[in-house]
């Protein structure tokens, strides 16, 4: 059952932002502190990507862990309450990123995606940036990066290559 009235829940949620989040402008700023130059939001892209360097032919997104499905992430749990409603959001969400991205990568764009678990604390987010920068550089194909937890518990940013 949830703690919160259903007005209290809905202005909770409303109040939670689909653009310019912490995370995104973290990066935004540190890019172009590195001499990246980008659009932002390009509505001309599937899936309107949160980032989008045209030099390198790369789109970013910073997807959320809840709203995105980021699978094995803690911070991405299903709520008890809903359960229906949120599982149909969630998968609808991670099938359009995936359609998104396929239509994107099927154009010639390389596509990294970065979940906000990426950006945990100061070390981990500056590891994300250089993790991008050098993604970006490299010209390699699409990945992602995320916070990886090992078995000791210490945190690490790994990038996959599909």
């Amino acid at each position: 059952m949830d703690r919160l009235s259903k007005e209290a829940r809905s202005r909770n949620m409303s109040k939670i932002r689909s653009k310019d989040t912490k995370p995104e402008l973290f990066l935004r700023k540190a890019l172009h502190r590195e001499g990246f130059r980008f659009r932002l939001n390009d509505t001309k892209l599937p899936g309107k990507p949160d980032i989008v360097l045209k030099k390198y032919r790369a789109a970013i997104f910073i997807n959320g862990c809840f709203w995105h499905g980021h699978l094995g992430c803690p911070k991405s749990k299903i709520p008890e309450t809903n359960r229906e409603f949120w599982t149909n959001k969630i998968h609808g969400n991670m099938g359009r990123d995936a359609k998104n991205i396929l239509t994107l990568q099927n154009a010639g764009w390389r596509v990294l995606v970065v979940w906000t678990c990426a950006f945990g604390n100061k070390d981990l987010s500056e590891q994300t940036v250089q993790k991008t920068i050098e993604w970006l550089k490299s010209g390699k194909g699409s990945g992602e990066i995320a916070n990886e937890r090992n078995l000791s518990g210490a945190a690490k940013i790994c990038t996959s290559e599909e």
